[in-house]
């Protein structure tokens, strides 16, 4: 009980990203559902997309900005050996850290209660790099930069000097810079903007082997598919979030 109060308390605790990704199922066992308060980014349906794509089983990842650590333990689920978790929100490293002893990963988490150095990477490498939605917060969360042309600029090379690090990445980026509407990253907003830039900027140090666009079917449900030309289109409907692609990239 006293655990189980703990992991409810740090879960709760409010913060600028707090609430931010849904639980790992096997939580609810000690987290009551009625009493968190979350909010889903389409974490379950961005998994699914991910895992059609990449084999996890025996493989060594490690998540920048796990949060609350959805991702993480649903690849520890899938058979991932080991992850090395940064997470800067020191409430949320302490969550996952506790959580994580609690479901029996203990021995395959090395959880770092900080915000990951992206200037000095390169002395661990694993399987699989887990990246979403972080770099656009550049002159924000880390780093520096003076516009929004230079955060592009420093996500790109951000990017490109991640090959060592990793085998292969997962990545999402928001559309706008540090998260304000008012401070676009590309100007007419679009998927295609976002995907040229990002093929054209990467492409001497990473291949881009899938693109996954949600789609919003009959009955109101999520999936991502296959980038094609009858998604490729912005839809605002779906809203800025639903908008960002997943990209499955490889090192060249």
């Amino acid at each position: 009980m006293e655990t189980a109060q703990k992991l409810l308390d740090l879960y709760n605790r409010t913060s600028k990203h707090s609430n931010y990704q849904i639980l790992f199922p096997a939580l609810y066992a000690w987290l009551p559902r009625d009493r968190v308060n979350t909010h889903s980014r389409y974490e379950k349906e961005r998994l699914d997309y991910i895992l059609s794509k990449i084999d996890v089983r025996d493989k060594s990842f490690c998540d920048i900005g796990c949060n609350t650590g959805y991702f993480s333990f649903s690849l520890l689920d899938g058979g991932a050996k080991h992850g090395l978790l940064y997470e800067g929100n020191r409430t949320h490293a302490e969550f996952v850290t506790l959580a994580g002893e609690q479901l029996g990963w203990a021995e395959k988490l090395t959880v770092r209660d900080t915000y990951f150095d992206f200037q000095s990477c390169h002395g661990e490498h694993v399987d699989l790099l887990l990246l979403l939605n972080v770099l656009h917060h550049v002159g924000d969360d880390y780093d520096h930069a003076a516009d929004a042309a230079q955060a592009r600029q420093k996500i790109l090379s951000t990017l490109n000097s991640l090959t060592p690090m990793a085998d292969a990445m997962v990545f999402q980026l928001g559309f706008n810079w540090m998260g304000d509407r008012n401070k676009p990253l590309f100007s007419c907003g679009t998927k295609q903007e976002m995907i040229r830039y990002l093929a054209e900027g990467i492409k001497e140090h990473w291949q881009i082997t899938a693109i996954g666009i949600a789609e919003r079917q009959q009955g109101g449900t999520v999936v991502y598919n296959d980038l094609n030309d009858g998604n490729a289109a912005r839809d605002d409907a779906l809203g800025e979030f639903l908008n960002r692609p997943i990209f499955i990239l490889k090192r060249r």
